[in-house]
């Protein structure tokens, strides 16, 4: 069974809070895929994650983008993983194929639009009927994280 925490956004965009959890994954020396919904959305993510702070850096990078196997973060409209990532992120709604060989799944999703709200509540309900171990963050005030659930 898999580990999934759902971390609901509301005071901060996916561009912003998704650094912040990718630089935690790299401190623990992990690798990780962010799973999106499109090579795109893969192309945008990578763009914020050059930019989300001044004097920061993140070594990641896309399929597209060459040598994927080298990413310590891999950003993938692909539910392939070429980098051997131990963390995955899903945004968009999507799940890789086989949860379960991951160490832990992150699902992020916008919990201010009410689409993307009620698709979460029902892949958590998928997950508990699985028999996964699940857990749900959310967004303190001041953009911290803090577990509910």
């Amino acid at each position: 069974m898999a580990e999934i925490a759902f971390y609901q956004l509301r005071r901060t965009p996916l561009e912003k809070a998704l650094p912040k959890l990718l630089e935690k994954v790299l401190e623990s020396g992990r690798r990780a895929v962010v799973l999106t919904g499109s090579e795109e959305r893969a192309d945008a993510l990578d763009a914020a994650l050059w930019t989300y702070e001044q004097g920061s850096f993140l070594p990641h990078g896309t399929v597209r983008g060459g040598r994927p196997e080298r990413q310590p973060i891999l950003l993938s409209a692909d539910d392939a993983v070429p980098n051997g990532a131990h963390i995955v992120v899903m945004v968009d709604g999507i799940a890789p194929s086989d949860l379960d060989r991951f160490e832990r799944c992150l699902d992020m999703f916008d919990g201010t639009d009410p689409q993307a709200l009620e698709a979460a509540r029902a892949r958590w309900r998928a997950h508990k009927d699985r028999g996964d171990t699940v857990t749900y963050w959310e967004q303190t005030e001041g953009g911290a994280w803090e577990q509910r659930a």
